[in-house]
């Protein structure tokens, strides 16, 4: 049956969600800003820039000073990574900060690939982005062989038949996304992980685009390392990384003599973005917040975490439906990926679009114009671009929805997009 208004009733308290996003008063040409450029990004709530202006105010030091503003910076990022356990659901000395989820990776990966040489092998696959796919390729230099898993070009999901014969005895490492950046997809995480198990592999998985629509358990996950950037759930721009505390105290990073052997310290590089981690804080609690008001009877700030996502989830998927069905009317419109409602549940509600007669980047700029912001060409998934065969005509156009767009914006956009495409 068709998403009607009512279905998309949420307990989410939109208008005030929107009233907390500064940049939502933002106009084009007379148009209201519709902020559909998530996958590349989200909007900050006003308490992250207020968190990260009071730090620069009050607290702008370095570490371990015997001094007052040195020691609120400690408490900054002993905050910071209590708030990203929470989001995780590990224990603070499990998590890392970086620039963004590329550095970590090369990071690990140079650590990871001290242990590895010829005979070694890992595992990638063809529908992630290049930012957990060409650190683990830097490795042939070693000698280690990379395996690259396919996907169904049907509707951009792993071949799971394939990743179990890309996976033997002599697999080290299976890198894989949580959620495709391209096309959406909610990978099989759980499988992959057990499958890398069995072969005493670590699992190494990049969450970066599932973060901002779904809970994230590693425990239950049983994941080695997960790495996400904290821009791309409603904060600045850094990168954390979670890993078994095991695997960070025997690994050997790459580092200066100075810095501390201390696990997680010793992996972070140089002085940290202290302003950024007050932010990561503050958007962490953004989530939190809105599961108290979803759920008022949660009892930790976790808990809070889990009834956010168990509502955001719900809402972001009738949008996801609602735009869906808009597009499949739309003549010469191909959506890529699922696209199915029943499976839904397997995919994020980022879309990945062509449309004949246009390419990627007019569609982006005409929408653009009238105030949508959407973004067109690979976003990094290069692979995914080749696979299909549009790399060379522009790639997609990406529409990426979360829980602060409206239904409001989801038919407006519809009717722009006809607009455009009837001219």
């Amino acid at each position: 049956m068709p998403t009607t208004q009512d279905d998309l009733i949420t307990a989410l308290d939109l208008p005030s969600i929107r009233s907390q996003f500064p940049s939502f008063a933002e106009t084009v040409n007379g148009h209201p800003a519709a902020y559909l450029d998530g996958p590349g990004g989200t909007q900050v709530p006003q308490r992250v820039i207020d968190a990260i202006t009071d730090y620069l105010k009050h607290a702008n030091a370095n570490t371990c000073g015997a001094y007052l503003t040195s020691r609120r910076t400690n408490e900054v990022i002993a905050s910071g990574r209590a708030a990203m356990a929470d989001f995780f659901g590990c224990d603070s000395d499990e998590i890392v900060f970086g620039f963004n989820m590329t550095s970590l990776t090369y990071a690990m990966s140079r650590a990871i690939g001290r242990e590895l040489g010829p005979g070694d092998e890992i595992v990638v696959t063809l529908l992630d982005h290049d930012a957990n796919f060409s650190p683990w390729q830097a490795l042939e230099e070693k000698g280690v062989t990379i395996q690259r898993v396919a996907f169904r070009a049907a509707d951009c999901t792993l071949d799971m038949d394939d990743l179990a014969r890309k996976i033997n005895p002599r697999t080290k490492v299976i890198a894989v996304g949580y959620a495709s950046n391209a096309v959406g997809t909610i990978n099989p995480v759980n499988e992959v992980v057990r499958r890398a198990h069995e072969v005493g592999a670590l699992a190494y998985i990049d969450a970066v685009h599932y973060a901002p629509h779904g809970p994230i358990d590693v425990r239950a996950l049983d994941c080695d390392f997960l790495v996400c950037s904290s821009y791309k759930f409603f904060g600045p721009h850094m990168g954390v990384l979670y890993g078994k505390r095991e695997h960070l105290k025997r690994l050997h990073p790459y580092k200066v003599r100075a810095n501390t052997n201390e696990s997680p310290n010793r992996w972070e590089w140089g002085t940290l973005n202290h302003e950024g981690i007050a932010g990561i804080t503050a958007c962490v609690d953004y989530i939190a917040d809105l599961g108290r008001h979803v759920n008022p009877s949660v009892s930790s700030r976790r808990a809070a975490i889990l009834a956010a996502y168990e509502e955001i989830v719900r809402y972001e998927r009738g949008l996801c439906e609602r735009l869906l069905q808009g597009l499949r009317t739309m003549p010469g419109v191909k959506v890529y990926g699922i696209t199915d409602p029943m499976r839904f549940s397997e995919r994020c509600p980022t879309i990945a679009l062509r449309a004949s007669g246009h390419t990627p980047l007019e569609l982006a700029t005409k929408l653009g114009d009238r105030g949508f912001f959407t973004w067109d060409g690979n976003y990094y998934a290069l692979n995914v671009t080749e696979q299909l065969d549009v790399e060379k005509d522009g790639g997609f156009l990406r529409i990426g929805l979360f829980h602060y767009n409206t239904v409001e914006e989801v038919d407006r956009l519809l009717a722009a997009l006809r607009e455009i495409l009837a001219a």
